[in-house]
């Protein structure tokens, strides 16, 4: 199992809207793209409350189950700034494997309690939608992405956030 990213930089794995790079890169500079990879015994789920009152991504466990998602690198500075964008999230560490089978050890955010009924925002969903598709990762899982519920949001910050996912080619 490998622990530091070549460089001195760290190992983030992304499965929520940082999958999209535009997204990531805006938030973290130093971010690339290293691999796709899966967190094996996790899930995808909606189950954190945001501010807003809409679903936000998180992993929970799952016996059996599999959530994809990209290993980022970022420069280890990066990380305070990272923490900001995710209020109500721990940092944690996790195994990932790569599509090349490579084991990696990186750290992800999870959150740690989760409730049965947040409905992300469709602009929201959609970050994770087109990030899974920029990347490559299974077709299976993004079709299980476009499965799960939204719900519209009617707030002109969310509104701009939509349009700027559209606007992706």
């Amino acid at each position: 199992m490998q622990t530091p990213a070549a460089g001195g930089r760290s190992l983030y794995f992304a499965y929520g809207s940082n999958l999209l790079s535009q997204r990531m890169t805006a938030r973290v500079p130093s971010a690339r793209g290293l691999c796709v990879a899966s967190a094996d015994g996790f899930r995808l789920c909606f189950g954190k409350p945001g501010r807003d009152g809409s679903g936000k991504a998180t992993l929970v466990a799952s016996t059996g189950s599999r959530a994809w998602g990209v290993v980022y690198t970022i420069d280890p500075e990066h990380w305070a700034r990272l923490d900001t964008c995710k209020p109500g999230y721990q940092r944690v560490d996790v195994r990932v494997t790569c599509a090349s089978r490579e084991q990696l050890a990186a750290e992800t955010y999870l959150a740690p309690e989760t409730a049965a009924d947040p409905v992300p925002f469709a602009w929201y969903k959609r970050c994770l939608i087109e990030g899974a598709r920029e990347h490559g990762l299974p077709a299976t899982y993004i079709e299980e992405l476009e499965q799960l519920p939204e719900r519209p949001d009617p707030g002109p910050v969310s509104r701009a956030a939509s349009r700027a996912v559209a606007r992706r080619p």
